[in-house]
């Protein structure tokens, strides 16, 4: 049972990580993006009204991904114990 937690645990700081880095590398691009508008104002095109950020990701893949990782962690887990007990 300890390592079933184990695992979910690491699976969700693992997944915790990522989403904070995408944001994090999102919010960085942001701030540093600066357009190039050189000669731009001879072609007028007409410009959205709304602006989204963001992506949608099904709660399935979430959800798979979670355990995948969950149970590669568990399977790393029990290898790595089985491993240093047999020294």
């Amino acid at each position: 049972m300890k390592t079933i937690i184990q695992s979910l645990v690491i699976s969700f700081v693992i997944h915790l990580i990522y989403i904070a880095g995408t944001l994090v590398v999102g919010y960085i691009k942001t701030r540093s993006y600066k357009p190039v508008i050189d000669n731009k104002w001879e072609n007028i095109e007409t410009l959205q009204n709304e602006v989204a950020f963001g992506a949608v990701g099904s709660p399935v893949y979430f959800l798979f991904t979670f355990i995948v990782v969950a149970l590669i962690c568990g399977l790393t887990i029990i290898s790595y114990g089985k491993i240093v007990g047999l020294k």
